[in-house]
């Protein structure tokens, strides 16, 4: 049965260098030889990477103050706090450390429209200007299923506006846009997607009576309204589907936490 290799440095350790001034009559050489190892390497000296380490000891404490931040995130982070590193350096540094965001994936289909009411076409496309996305997502809790609206400005990615409600009423439905166009400037189009609470003569007589173009998403085109899609899929993944609300109030808590993060 062949012997089992020991690691470098133990094996390092039973080398005796000066075999003349000892009870050992042996050679360096034949002692290398004995040990399976390479005598050009017997006097190297492990060189510990300081840099290295300091960015690894910065992303593992990103990670423990953060963990829900991927490695595009953490990168950021790492270039905020003044240290110069690349996407690719981080990515291998976290994979080195075992790290993975923490992260909870669930997906709800929130469109229900109906047949009757009128759709308005897509009006977004090729454009960069500043206008406003309005949506709704289902949020569950231990009591049941609530409702949370938000508007988001595409150019800035800003929340505009939003609120939680234990019903999708029509109160639901225009207080958050209300809201938005009360505190900033009207935009030039207003998305949703074809929903039918955005299909609705009250909310699409509203906008119009401000002048403001009506756009909707395609049927079956989440990525035109992408922008909300995104913030949805971030507030759950990283915040609510990792926590158990008991009711309403521990939810709304969190999520005002969560937008103002």
């Amino acid at each position: 049965m062949p012997m089992q290799r020991l690691s470098w440095s133990p094996l390092k350790q039973l080398i005796d260098l000066k075999p003349g001034t000892s009870n050992s009559s042996r050679s360096i050489n034949y002692q290398c030889q004995l040990l399976g190892i390479n005598r050009s390497g017997l006097y190297y000296k492990l060189r510990v990477n300081h840099a290295k380490q300091t960015i690894k000891s910065h992303i593992a404490k990103v990670f423990e103050q953060i963990p829900i931040y991927g490695e595009r995130k953490v990168c950021e982070q790492l270039l905020e706090d003044g240290y110069k590193v690349s996407l690719n350096t981080v990515a291998r540094y976290r994979q080195e450390l075992g790290l993975q965001a923490v992260l909870a994936v669930k997906q709800v289909n929130t469109t229900m429209p109906i047949k009757e009411h009128k759709k308005y076409s897509y009006k977004l496309r090729g454009f960069n200007i500043s206008h406003a996305n309005h949506d709704i997502t289902y949020i569950k809790i231990a009591g049941g299923m609530v409702y949370m609206a938000a508007i988001i400005d595409w150019h800035s990615k800003v929340v505009l506006s939003y609120k939680i409600s234990n019903t999708m009423d029509a109160q639901l439905l225009m207080s958050v846009p209300n809201d938005a166009l009360e505190r900033y400037p009207h935009p030039e189009i207003f998305n949703t997607d074809q929903g039918n609470q955005y299909t609705s003569e009250a909310h699409t007589q509203r906008l119009k009576n401000l002048g403001i173009t009506i756009s909707m998403d395609g049927k079956d085109r989440a990525t035109d309204n992408i922008c909300i899609e995104h913030l949805w899929r971030s507030a759950k993944v990283e915040r609510i589907y990792l926590n158990a609300y008991q009711n309403i109030g521990e939810l709304i808590t969190d999520v005002d936490d969560y937008i103002e993060f």
